[in-house]
């Protein structure tokens, strides 16, 4: 395979140098094999040399250096394939005669969708356009004028339109717009649709050709459709073969295309959300003026098909998220105990609402061995997906270190140790433990960064206990000793264990329920737990107002009955 430089500025612009030989030397002197007759030039600029069948370059000492790929050399570099060289001004691109991009080279962004097999974009940049002609577009009405015939533009439009009617799917639209463009514009060899991906890349969507040998590579010029997009101008060459725009483009080359119209799809918020453009390689059929009106118009209608297919399968996949939010919201209701634990003389009454379809805060009643309950509410930070995950985690660990050891102390200690190896370091959950003995009434309670219990006595009087004994949250830094406190129940007494969902509810204003609003409410009502439990959760939801609610909220309470 020859190599080659190809000038892409300065008066010899488009002029082709083979480089046969060994050594070529670049420089302003007559004696230089390449001469550039620019005053900045140095008279023996730079030397490239044939190494083991590749050129190198390197600068000789020149006064205003020599650049490559606009890193300026500082030793020889290897020339690949499309690298530019640039001395003072004038710039030069390395090519090798033949060359096809592989799919890991960043000329080439490889193509996306069933209908888009064998497309690929390549830079052409760095030539002069002669484009015959150009339309702005805009979504926005009585922004585009057509002169084609109406007979042409109604045709057009009506085919294009019959083809959508009912179409929605991505898969189905792009194929259909082709097909249409191919019955209007029986000259077309080929045509693609190109649209912007997440990341912002132009990515071929679909193509189309006309005869089956054409469909293996459709090389897309990068520079034409970068020039669309940003100008918002639909353009028209009559001649790409003889365009010096386009002189260097191997895509032009290897197809011997003649005629080019690209026009860009233009959505209705007035974005360019990518190109579609058609080619012909027959001269004597080449695209007119008014055939980029028509395409204009059929783009102006692809885009609006293009956009609905979008919305369409962007609400699929919503619902089918939901679905899936659905199904794991039934999952996580799963660990969460279906019915209050019977313990003879007490009373039980839980509240669990998550702030969107699952959520983060866990309780549980656990029966141990030696005829103990244990009652966990926990709050794992964050709300959403990830920290269902951690709850259901949560709920499997609580259950295998407290049922696994009969010291709860160390229990605790374990299950910390397992949050904090496995827990990312942004990630952490809060958990009260309170294990009753109803033979005692004594409760023993280990708080791991939680709020406060709230305790009720039997004449209405409420307080937060245990403040001092609140240790980390679990997942926080492993080893960790947690202090065990120990209360005993006198009948009529309640226990309320809670998220901090309920105190920080916040209404339109800002405002927070509070501690002191929600320890009224407990203090103020005489009847059980679940009607005190109820109590707190409707004065709170008439503090919010309507507001959303932007946490979960938990609460376990408990009563001796007397």
């Amino acid at each position: 395979m020859s190599s080659y430089l190809v000038a892409l500025n300065g008066p010899d612009a488009g002029k082709k140098i083979f480089l046969v030989g060994q050594e070529f030397v670049i420089g302003r002197h007559p004696e230089c094999d390449i001469i550039v007759e620019v005053g900045a030039v140095s008279r023996y600029h730079a030397k490239i040399t044939r190494v083991d069948g590749k050129f190198k370059i390197e600068d000789l000492g020149s006064r205003n250096g020599t650049f490559v790929n606009d890193v300026q050399l500082t030793g020889p570099h290897i020339l690949q394939h499309g690298d530019s060289i640039r001395v003072c001004d004038v710039s030069f691109e390395y090519k090798i005669e033949g060359h096809k991009p592989s799919p890991m080279e960043t000329v080439g962004i490889k193509s996306e969708g069933q209908g888009a097999f064998g497309a690929v974009m390549v830079d052409d940049d760095g030539a002069t356009s002669t484009i015959m002609s150009k339309f702005e577009v805009s979504s926005q009405s009585g922004s585009i004028h057509l002169t084609a015939s109406p007979e042409v533009k109604l045709n057009a439009l009506l085919q294009i339109t019959r083809e959508l009617t009912g179409t929605l799917s991505m898969e189905e639209v792009l194929p259909k717009v082709l097909d249409g463009l191919f019955h209007i514009f029986l000259q077309a060899d080929r045509g693609f649709i190109i649209m912007m991906d997440a990341s912002g890349n132009m990515v071929p969507r679909w193509t189309k050709a006309r005869r089956e040998d054409d469909e293996e590579e459709i090389r897309i010029s990068r520079t034409i459709v970068k020039h669309v997009m940003k100008t918002r101008e639909a353009i028209l060459s009559a001649d790409a073969a003889a365009d010096s725009r386009f002189e260097m483009s191997q895509s032009i080359t290897d197809f011997k295309i003649r005629s080019i119209m690209c026009a860009p799809l233009v959505n209705a918020d007035d974005e360019v959300i990518g190109v579609i453009q058609i080619d012909t390689l027959d001269q004597r059929k080449r695209f007119q003026k008014e055939d980029l009106e028509v395409l204009v118009s059929v783009g102006m209608q692809a885009a609006a098909a293009i956009e609905r297919a979008q919305l369409h399968d962007a609400a699929i996949r919503q619902i089918s998220f939901q679905r899936d939010l659905h199904a794991a919201n039934q999952v996580q209701i799963g660990f969460l105990p279906s019915a209050d634990p019977l313990v003879e003389g007490y009373r039980f009454a839980h509240y669990y609402l998550a702030a969107n379809s699952v959520g983060g805060d866990y309780y549980d009643y656990i029966s141990l061995p030696d005829g103990t309950t244990a009652i966990l509410v926990g709050d794992v930070v964050g709300h959403g997906i990830a920290a269902s995950l951690m709850m259901a985690k949560l709920s499997a660990e609580a259950r295998y270190c407290l049922a696994s050891d009969a010291d709860p102390q160390k229990a605790a200690y374990h299950l910390n140790n397992d949050f904090a190896a496995a827990t990312p370091d942004d990630k952490f959950v809060t958990l009260a433990i309170a294990i009753l003995n109803p033979a005692s009434n004594e409760i023993t309670l280990i708080n791991a960064g939680h709020n406060p219990p709230i305790l009720r006595k039997a004449d209405g009087t409420c307080s937060m206990i245990f403040e001092e004994e609140i240790g980390l949250p679990l997942g926080i830094m492993e080893d960790m000793e947690y202090d065990v406190a120990r209360i005993t129940l006198k009948p009529g007494e309640m226990l309320f264990i809670y998220t901090d969902g309920i105190n920080e509810a916040m209404n339109a204003q800002g405002d927070q329920f509070g501690m002191e609003r929600m320890m009224k409410c407990v203090s103020d009502n005489q009847e059980t737990v679940d009607v005190i439990s109820e109590a707190i959760i409707q004065e709170c939801r008439a503090f919010m107002a309507g507001s959303p609610q932007y946490d979960d909220m938990c609460m376990v309470g408990l009563e001796r009955q007397a």
